[in-house]
């Protein structure tokens, strides 16, 4: 005869674990955390030491970053455990982070006698996470200059000629700058181009590092220290961390940056330009 009191072993109802759902946070999902209230889409993640975070923005454009821990969002108000999708099985032409197609199981070409130079190792850093496929694909090799004083110099020693040319990436390229009084009459096969930011940080949207803006700092003070100070990101070394981290493909910079590149490409590897 049933006593009507169930599994007497089962233990209380309420001392059950709660079971929450694990759901793959695809770009643009819409999600609440539940510790805050913000809701936005997502649009991102990132990793440090304490685990992985996404990054969700609202709809006035605002960005913020969440850790993924269990529960710790809402979905039509039930509570989720967000986790980084799965890589996808392409069924198509891929791209790459240029926008390109991307070429699968090609041998990186010989490299041209021609190259690109740019100003540092940030600027080769975000070149090469962007357009590395392209480049490979290419042969071009990209090299750092350190700074465009030495540029007279690296020229003299390189001798651009037919077939061996020179495209040059310049920081702060706008009109009457030291910059561009530097990079003119320097011959029909050598290209300077560039974006007008004081740094190549800046040609990162800001929405993208998940900041409304880029600060202003003061001529005659170091750029990437005063940045990093105003939006306490602490060292240059951590703000270069984070900004690196936040560049995924061509949509995260200005479109400045994105035309510079691409016409540098096209000079460098076009025989007949």
């Amino acid at each position: 005869m049933g006593h009507g009191y169930g599994d007497i072993y089962a233990g209380h109802a309420s001392k059950k674990a709660r079971v929450v759902p694990e759901v793959p946070a695809d770009r643009d999902l819409v999600v609440e955390d539940a510790a805050t209230g913000f809701c936005g889409a997502v649009v991102g993640f990132d990793k440090s030491y304490d685990g992985d975070f996404v990054k969700l923005e609202d709809g006035r454009g605002v960005v913020r970053v969440f850790a993924m821990r269990r529960a710790a969002f809402l979905i039509d108000g039930k509570p989720v455990t967000l986790v980084k999708p799965r890589a996808k099985v392409p069924s198509g032409p891929q791209r790459s982070a240029s926008g390109s197609t991307r070429v699968e199981g090609v041998k990186a070409r010989v490299a041209l006698p021609s190259r690109i130079w740019v100003e540092g190792i940030h600027d080769a850093a975000l070149v090469e996470r962007v357009w590395g496929h392209d480049l490979r694909v290419e042969g071009v090799v990209v090299e750092q200059l350190e700074g465009l004083d030495h540029l007279g110099a690296r020229l003299a020693e390189f001798q651009p000629g037919p077939g061996r040319k020179v495209g040059v990436l310049a920081d702060h390229l706008v009109e009457g700058s030291k910059e561009s009084r530097m990079t003119q009459s320097l011959g029909k096969y050598v290209m300077v181009t560039g974006h007008p930011f004081i740094d190549i940080w800046a040609a990162v949207k800001p929405l993208s590092v998940g900041i409304a803006a880029w600060p202003d700092v003061p001529r005659g003070e170091d750029w990437k220290t005063g940045t990093c100070a105003r939006l306490g990101w602490g060292s240059p070394q951590d703000g270069w961390r984070r900004v690196q981290g936040a560049v995924t493909s061509f949509r995260d910079l200005d479109a400045s940056l994105i035309g510079a590149v691409e016409r540098l490409v096209d000079f460098v590897t076009d025989p007949a330009s």
